[in-house]
């Protein structure tokens, strides 16, 4: 038994030492964005998290970049949690050395949902533009649009399938983790009790202390901005007069041409350039991400495209970054498999 033992034990040794030895590292970074600059106080500088895969710093070699965008009230931060998954994907081959980027986009109003509001700052376009670029002239990636993936969760989710829409010159492929605001449903609808509950708010520090009406408002501050209209400078398309729903029809269509479910027949032909999409969502998230993200997925595969979805055992945020999470078993393997990793 003594000998069996001390066998096995050199048998697991090497690949013991081998994943404890292979180590990752996080630089913060910081951009300076024109793309940025506004009147309203939200920072045109941003700070940038980096992870160099192991072996970086002795190579010269170049990698693949994955685009990771944070949720709503979200920021840069890379908790060790993410290190350790990272690192643990690359020193157990679901994916080859690659380098990850995830930019601070949170706002006062909580997120920038990757938009160009204009008055609020241009976020796409700081995204595509000045990120990729300084990524691209300050790391060794490989820059090119096959070796660039964009990927997020939740608000993340829904701005790299907007991004990917809009730039297939830029990201090859696209992986949505429970993507939100897709289109207009249960809590963002108007029949929910959220616009009547806004109705009633009248300053910031009442909207600061709710969930639905405050992505509301994010959502009309990055979609639909009027710097005419305080306390929240934006307007919004359903609102309430008592118990009579009004409907600002004008402002739905600016939503809409927002909404990834909506822009499909728009933008088919950016769509089709994509080299791989796939999205997912939990169970047990809750109506509005099981409904919208069914209905987008069918969206696509009426009109012929080819596309991964998948429904999984969770909530919208359980099993998102443990060792054996979406992000370990699914999202890293998917880009390992449809990413250029040589030049």
């Amino acid at each position: 038994m003594k000998l069996w033992t001390l066998f096995l034990g050199l048998l697991l040794f090497p690949a013991f030492s081998y994943t404890q030895t292979e180590k990752g590292r996080v630089v913060v970074d910081s951009i300076a964005s024109a793309f940025l600059q506004n009147e309203f106080g939200e920072s045109p500088t941003r700070k940038v998290s980096v992870y160099l895969p192991p072996g970086y710093d002795e190579s010269n070699e170049r990698y693949p970049v994955i685009y990771y965008l944070h949720g709503f009230t979200g920021n840069h931060t890379m908790y060790p949690q993410m290190i350790e998954a990272l690192d643990f994907a690359v020193t157990t081959h679901r994916i080859r050395p690659f380098i990850l980027v995830i930019p601070d986009q949170l706002t006062t109003y909580g997120g920038s949902f990757y938009s160009n509001s204009g008055i609020f700052g241009n976020w796409e376009d700081f995204t595509v533009q000045d990120l990729v670029r300084y990524m691209d002239e300050h790391y060794r990636t490989l820059a090119d649009k096959d070796s660039r993936g964009i990927t997020g969760h939740s608000m993340g989710g829904y701005g790299a399938l907007k991004i990917a829409m809009h730039h297939p010159e830029v990201f090859g492929s696209v992986y949505a983790l429970s993507p939100g605001a897709l289109t207009i449903i249960r809590e963002y609808g108007p029949n929910s009790n959220t616009y009547k509950e806004l109705s009633q708010i009248k300053t910031v520090e009442e909207l600061d202390k709710t969930y639905f009406p405050r992505v509301i408002v994010a959502f009309a501050k990055s979609w639909s901005p009027n710097p005419d209209k305080p306390p929240f400078y934006c307007d919004i398309p359903f609102e309430y007069n008592g118990d009579e729903l009004i409907v600002h029809q004008d402002v739905l269509e600016k939503w809409y041409k927002n909404m990834p479910l909506h822009m499909i027949d728009s933008y088919l032909d950016n769509i089709n350039q994509l080299k791989a999409i796939k999205l997912d969502w939990g169970r047990n998230a809750g109506d509005r991400f099981l409904i919208q993200c069914d209905m987008f997925s069918q969206r696509l595969e009426n009109v012929g495209v080819t596309h991964f979805a998948e429904e999984y055992i969770g909530t919208h945020v359980s099993g998102i970054w443990t060792i054996n999470g979406r992000v370990v078993d699914d999202m890293l393997p998917f880009f390992n498999t449809y990413l250029e990793f040589k030049k």
